[in-house]
């Protein structure tokens, strides 16, 4: 054996030397050094991998060190990329720069496999679209509060748009600073993730592609749900701007609701959500598939349309009142449900 460093994961069935030889080959680029990418780079720098590069344009803030463990009190005010690239065993390309659609192409060329961390939705619909036009598996994953997911987009095969097709509003989406974040989640969740990208390099195991983990952390619960393609006529337009259909609030549907009111309870998400969480004699339609469905409701009663946070919803009550059906759309989405009427509904 060439280094003795690697002789317990060299040992492993199926890995071997081959798999060695497949990591020394590789060029990972990691984008984001938070509090997944300080999971995931000291485990791939470990393994032996031949390039690795740690993309981010943030500094070090001292809300970050309960979770970034690459990062101490002496670090706030540097750039997360270039400390993280110190801190670890094995040479690091640090790219102090933030993920664009105009830089994209240009970052993940050349790479084996790209990991994405970051919590950047506008990054990671540009990483998928880059990945997928150049032949690059995509490892992802994220952790906000208790709940974190990991998930691996495959150019041959469903990628992070089928499981997320439209685009969410700015600011609808829960983040770190606004719910918090369990620390030892992004260990949990990074690891995953680390574990993901090895798999896929050296080909032991089997990926989680077309597979998405779940994990609830203050349930000590791991959930897998598998998902396919999404539906081709779906867009990403961001349609949070459709003031002109009215919003009912959660609260306000779950008194009608307790109330006996005669209404249609439509949700319009990915089957794969509804398998998380869903509200009780809810219908499932997804947005993609209306179009063709709307004649399955009734159109004497009217209709509260939900998603996962609100955007898609606002959609669908806009198809829904063209046909001239009575619709609003809940405010906030089931995960304001959980946040406001019933916290033991699981958040995603």
């Amino acid at each position: 054996m060439a280094d003795a460093r690697f002789a317990r994961q060299v040992r492993l069935p199926g890995f071997g030397e081959p798999g060695q030889a497949r990591l020394a080959a590789a060029r990972v680029v990691v984008v984001g050094a938070g509090g997944l990418g300080c999971a995931v780079l000291p485990v791939l720098s470990a393994t032996g991998i031949g390039e690795l590069v740690v993309v981010d344009d943030d500094l070090v803030e001292v809300t970050n060190l309960h979770r970034q463990v690459l990062y101490g009190p002496e670090d706030v005010g540097r750039a997360k990329a270039e400390v993280a690239a110190e801190r670890l065993h094995s040479p690091v390309e640090a790219v102090v720069t933030r993920v664009t659609p105009e830089n994209v192409d240009a970052l993940v060329a050349g790479a084996t496999l790209v990991v994405d961390g970051t919590d950047d939705p506008d990054a990671r619909y540009a990483l998928d679209d880059a990945c997928a036009a150049a032949g690059i598996p995509l490892v992802w994953g994220s952790a906000v509060g208790f709940g974190g997911q990991v998930g691996v987009a495959q150019p041959s095969g469903p990628r992070w748009r089928d499981l997320f097709p439209h685009r969410p509003a700015p600011g609808t989406l829960a983040t770190c600073e606004t719910a918090g974040v369990l620390p030892s989640l992004c260990t949990t969740v990074g690891g995953a993730m680390a574990t993901e990208a090895i798999k896929l390099l050296t080909g032991v195991g089997r990926p989680l592609i077309g597979r998405l983990l779940v994990i609830d952390a203050s349930s000590a619960s791991v959930r897998e749900i598998a998902y396919g393609a999404a539906d081709e006529t779906g867009t990403d337009e961001d349609e949070g701007t459709m003031t002109d259909i009215e919003e009912i609030s959660p609260a306000a549907t779950a008194r009608l609701l307790e109330d006996g009111a005669d209404v249609t309870l439509l949700d319009v998400r990915e089957p794969w959500e509804a398998e998380i969480a869903a509200l009780p004699g809810s219908v499932l339609i997804p947005l993609g598939e209306l179009p063709e469905r709307v004649g399955e409701l009734d159109r004497g009663r009217p209709v509260i349309a939900y998603c996962h946070g609100g955007v898609r919803s606002m959609a669908a009550a806009k198809q829904l009142a063209a046909a001239g059906l009575q619709v609003r759309s809940m405010a906030g989405g089931i995960d304001g449900w959980s946040r406001t009427v019933d916290p033991t509904l699981p958040r995603y």
